[in-house]
């Protein structure tokens, strides 16, 4: 078993390794525009999870990720032959949810700022439904009547 340490050493570098050279690997124009936004690698350094966004449409994205899959063996050995290590990690893509996340949100943080917008708009021009205040006062002459200030 690997420390975490060297896992994260050696997810850092396969992160670096196939970002750089993706390209010059893969070699087909319908590759999109690829970002690898994390790599988590297995305690005992066998399986790494390679995390990526695609810049595109459904139809791009659809064609990177088959084009990743299929020159996964060949993206596994250059990232062995770089590493130098015993044994080299398994390679699995997995089509990060992030920029769909982060739209989401900001939808939801809209349709929240326009409703507060309505109710700021309907409290500015709201009245209250009995007197200003509500609060029920001594007159003043039973204050004076009192028998509080005689003690």
């Amino acid at each position: 078993m690997a420390d975490e340490a060297r896992a994260r050493k050696v997810a850092d570098r396969i992160k670096t390794l196939t970002a750089a050279n993706l390209e010059s690997i893969v070699k087909d124009p319908d590759l999109g525009f690829v970002t690898v936004t994390d790599v988590r690698v297995t305690g005992d350094l066998q399986h790494a999870s390679l995390f990526y966004t695609v810049f595109g449409d459904e139809l791009q994205r659809e064609r990177t990720a088959r084009l990743l899959e299929q020159h996964k063996g060949r993206l596994r050995s250059f990232v062995g032959k770089e590493l130098g290590i015993r044994l080299t990690p398994s390679l699995e893509w997995i089509a990060d949810a992030i920029p769909e996340n982060a739209a989401h949100l900001e939808d939801l943080l809209k349709e929240a700022r326009q409703r507060d917008a309505e109710v700021a708009a309907a409290a500015a021009s709201a009245r209250h439904a009995g007197e200003a205040d509500p609060y029920r006062k001594e007159r003043e002459d039973e204050v004076e009547g009192s028998g509080a200030d005689q003690r």
